[in-house]
């Protein structure tokens, strides 16, 4: 029976996290993770599939599982697809500019003294 391994990936405040597991079916697994039923880590999260590989059997997906939760940098590169692209201030409509450095709608109000 096929194994996969997978990467799933999800935002939050702090930046991008990535999660790393094994699976016989990633589909199945990942509507797990999604609803809070996978691993204590991915719980309370919306995941999205990022990387998976195929192999014929569980020892080769698990070892390869073990490698990279170990490849911080492979993982940080598949990550990169999560990040939102920056808006350059072109982009951005004055109105908006204007709002958000006056601390309009948008932006924070200062404290009084």
């Amino acid at each position: 029976m096929d194994s996969f391994v997978y990467v799933l990936g999800t935002i939050t405040r702090n930046g991008p996290l990535t999660y790393v597991g094994w699976t016989h079916d990633v589909a199945r697994r990942l509507a797990q993770h999604n609803a809070g039923k996978g691993a204590r880590f991915t719980r309370g999260r919306t995941w999205m599939l990022l990387h998976e590989e195929r192999f014929a059997t569980r020892r080769e997906a698990m070892s390869r599982e073990w490698h990279l939760k170990r490849d911080r940098k492979f993982r940080k590169q598949l990550a990169q697809k999560l990040r939102p692209k920056r808006l350059s201030a072109a982009t951005i409509p004055a109105r908006r500019r204007r709002a958000a450095a006056s601390g309009g709608p948008s932006g924070t109000a200062s404290p009084t003294v």
